[in-house]
């Protein structure tokens, strides 16, 4: 029995990319199910993108200026870039631009973003100063479907880190963002195999739900 493609990826990126750079790192490994095919940043001076080209992988710039207020002109002009590479699945990585429904849409149980929190605690932005100002024992990091609800699609992994009672917002979110460079590529390892499917709005791994991994 032939052995299954590599599976095309494209990363979405606004800054650094640091998540991308282990998802890249994963994918050097040949036996890893997918390759990272092309980095898209809607900001050309995003640090990543020397990051990707240095990795030996394509990019693109597709600026969301000239768009105005035009959000689905933009994600348009994106898909466009994206189709045109043949991609299978596509991780967003700090890619700071809410995508339009139509996007969503396109690349349905093929769209995969990480948050920095245990949702669907913490939504949106600030996670680690609004977990603290919270007092929660635990805080973590979530890769999920993404859906056209901000941070509301099926979970696929999650990992749970203790807070401390002497943790800063950089003292944590140094902590939740070691396991997000461990469970991002292992999400993406798991869709690309084709493993998770969803039912009732939930991802099933192999058949059965999946776990937050402490």
């Amino acid at each position: 029995m032939a052995a299954m493609a590599r599976k095309r990826v494209a990363i979405l990126i606004s800054g650094r990319g640091s998540n991308m750079a282990a998802l890249i790192e994963a994918a050097k490994d040949e036996s890893y199910p997918a390759e990272i095919a092309l980095v898209v940043s809607n900001e050309a001076d995003a640090e990543g993108l020397a990051r990707a080209r240095s990795a030996g992988i394509e990019t693109a710039v597709v600026d969301h200026r000239p768009f105005g207020k035009e959000r689905e002109a933009f994600d348009r002009a994106l898909q466009a870039v994206i189709a045109s590479r043949r991609i299978d699945i596509v991780c967003l990585a700090g890619f700071m631009r809410l995508l339009t429904p139509w996007f969503v849409q396109q690349w349905q149980g093929r769209l995969l973003n990480i948050h920095p929190a245990l949702l669907p605690a913490f939504k949106g932005l600030d996670t680690h100063a609004r977990a603290l100002a919270a007092g929660v024992e635990q805080h973590g990091a979530t890769v999920h479907f993404v859906v056209p609800e901000m941070d509301s699609g099926p979970i696929v992994v999650q990992a749970a880190v203790p807070v401390h009672h002497d943790d800063t917002e950089p003292t944590l979110a140094a902590r939740v963002l070691a396991v997000e460079h461990m469970i991002y590529p292992q999400a993406l390892k798991l869709v690309a195999e084709e493993r998770v499917t969803i039912a009732s709005g939930r991802c099933l791994i192999d058949g059965k739900p999946a776990e937050t991994i402490c």
